[in-house]
């Protein structure tokens, strides 16, 4: 049953009534979305949005009580809207798992970018359905918003609906969006149309053409903030502004029996399970590799192995795809009306590939993404996000310290690799060896709770054997005994430092060296196990900044600032990462 214009109207007033009343409930959310874009939001979900097939994104996601209340109102089980903005409750702003919502929204921008992924992601299975966006004037003044919408026009993903709620207000005042945003949204290869925010008809128009477009469709829909309260065109509107007894009044003028009868109808339709994704994670047997490597060829060899034996990755990089080793043998473009591959190339829009990668993992996807460690910071956004959402992303940072060598301070890495591992649910592995590049791919590909990077080096360095597999899981380990059998000083090193460490515990007789390729799973490990690795003093080496490792360590070896240009070894051995260098600082803790 499609439903026409008055019907729409009476559905929407519902909608907007109950959103009102969650936000009256809690003393906080944000009024003016709810009041003025309740139409568009009514005729995506009533008329267009098949459960199971079609997905939408909120990426104005402070306008989360609308979405709660749509939600509730089509029968999906997401709590009391009582709850709203209430601990245990609903969040304030829409988070991944709750029944019908599809991403994680609220810093702005971030949903455009999910948008285009859950469309890309539809595009790579062969789902025939349409992607819905809501977003907001401040979500077209984020950057990552259009990294992720010119992705989608050069691609030409049709099936993708963007609708903005344009009504030039944000929270300081005018909205500070292009001066002419349809004609940039031409230029990026959108096709373009423009409504009445509150023309159910027009809407409808709207989207019906839409879904017939050979490229991605935005439609303006011209609105006023805050329209028909006392703050109608007022940016005062955007947040909780009016009284409780205007509040109460406009819930009182939207409410409209009829309209809740005809969301019943729409409640009553089957709601499809979404799929669970899975992990497809061959078998490979683990390949010899030169005595001198970098950690960066060492994940491409165990890379192209797994994809030739039908690992279920598509990976892909921000431009970077021979650099940081992610294309392999079996990789195939996907390319513009081409969607059955398994590489994509982002461009250089890193934010906007971690956004779009979110997206293509809550479309069943699960992608690969990669670029140089210093460039994370891009896309850090996008990373927190998916550690908040569960999302099991995958990344891959190359050129990981300062032996980038003559690029200079700009490519880097000083501080990243510790920033990262503070991130909560967030898996961070820096492995040394093969044993330990194939731990660390494994374990990716198995974790469907948690994102996960890899950080690999661009320089090659001497391979140290990892002598029992098996304990690169409790994330440290032994890697290198003391000569005597008791250990009396501790060396803990990750990836390039590993062969050092050993270089300069080997000149010693009570020295070890423990390889730490995964600092989160070690912490996480009992106090018998920790007592049992760390003997002694315990100094940790690590080219980059130090001070996280006093958590564990009575002294680092580290970098605290920033590299410079030069050839990796000099730069490398000016900043200190010298054996006899170490020898002198370390030697008064060494028993």
């Amino acid at each position: 049953m499609k439903f026409n214009a008055k019907q729409l109207q009476q559905m929407s007033n519902v909608a907007r009534s109950c959103a009102l009343g969650a936000i009256l409930s809690a003393h906080s959310g944000h009024i003016g979305i709810v009041l003025d874009a309740a139409e568009m939001m009514t005729c995506v979900f009533a008329n267009h949005l098949r459960s199971g097939v079609d997905r939408f994104i909120l990426s104005a996601g402070h306008g989360s009580a609308l979405l709660y209340s749509v939600l509730k109102l089509s029968g999906y089980k997401i709590g009391d809207l009582k709850k709203f903005r209430k601990f245990g409750g609903l969040p304030g702003h829409p988070e991944y798992g709750i029944d019908g919502v599809d991403a994680t929204t609220g810093p702005l921008g971030q949903g455009v970018g999910n948008a285009v992924g859950l469309a890309l992601a539809q595009k790579i299975r062969g789902i025939s359905g349409f992607t819905y966006c809501i977003c907001s004037d401040g979500d077209l003044t984020e950057g990552v918003s259009y990294e992720s919408l010119a992705f989608a026009g050069r691609m030409k993903i049709n099936n993708l609906i963007v609708l903005w709620d344009d009504n030039k207000m944000s929270i300081d005042g005018v909205a500070q969006t292009d001066i002419d945003v349809n004609s940039r949204m031409r230029s990026m290869g959108w096709n373009v149309m423009s409504v009445r925010g509150n023309d159910i008809t027009s809407i409808e128009n709207a989207l019906d053409r839409a879904k017939k477009s050979g490229m991605p469709v935005f439609i303006q829909c011209k609105n006023v903030l805050g329209r028909g309260s006392s703050l109608e065109n007022d940016h005062r509107a955007h947040g909780y502004a009016l009284s409780d007894t205007e509040l109460l009044d406009l819930i009182a003028k939207n409410t409209c029996p009829e309209g809740v009868d005809l969301w019943d109808i729409v409640a009553s339709r089957p709601k499809a399970k979404i799929d669970k994704m899975t992990a497809v994670l061959p078998r490979v047997k683990i390949p010899v590799t030169p005595e001198k490597i970098s950690t960066r060829e060492l994940s491409g060899v165990y890379l192209d192995l797994l994809m030739q034996a039908g690992a279920d990755l598509v990976t892909g990089s921000a431009d970077l795809a021979e650099n940081t080793r992610v294309k392999t043998s079996v990789s195939k473009d996907i390319k513009v009306g081409d969607f059955n591959g398994n590489y994509i190339n982002y461009g250089v829009r890193e934010h906007g590939m971690g956004a779009m990668m979110n997206g293509l993992v809550a479309g069943g996807v699960r992608p690969v993404g990669a670029t140089f460690l210093a460039f994370s910071d891009y896309m850090r956004p996008a990373i927190r996000i998916a550690a908040l959402s569960g999302l099991p992303t995958i990344y891959v940072f190359s050129h990981d310290s300062i032996c980038v060598g003559e690029d200079g301070p700009t490519h880097q890495p000083i501080e990243q690799l510790p920033s990262l591992r503070l991130i909560p649910n967030f898996q961070v592995y820096r492995p040394c060896n093969m044993a330990e590049v194939a731990y660390s791919w494994n374990a990716m590909i198995r974790d469907l709770k948690n994102p996960s990077a890899l950080i690999l080096s661009r320089q090659k360095f001497k391979q140290i054997p990892t002598p029992n597999d098996s304990e690169i899981a409790r994330g440290g380990y032994v890697i290198y005994p003391a000569k005597s059998g008791n250990a009396k000083t501790t060396l803990v090193a990750t990836g390039s430092e590993v062969p050092l460490a050993v270089e300069i515990a080997s000149r010693f007789k009570h020295v070890q060296v423990v390889s730490m390729p995964n600092v989160g799973v070690f912490k996480a490990q009992d106090d018998k196990y920790k007592d049992k690795i760390l003997r002694g003093c315990v100094i940790a080496i690590e080219a980059s900044v130090p001070d996280s490792w006093f958590e564990i360590a009575d002294a680092v070896i580290g970098v605290d600032k920033f590299g410079a240009s030069g050839a990796a070894d000099t730069v490398y051995n000016e900043y200190g990462f010298d054996v006899d260098k170490i020898i002198s600082e370390i030697k008064p803790y060494i028993k």
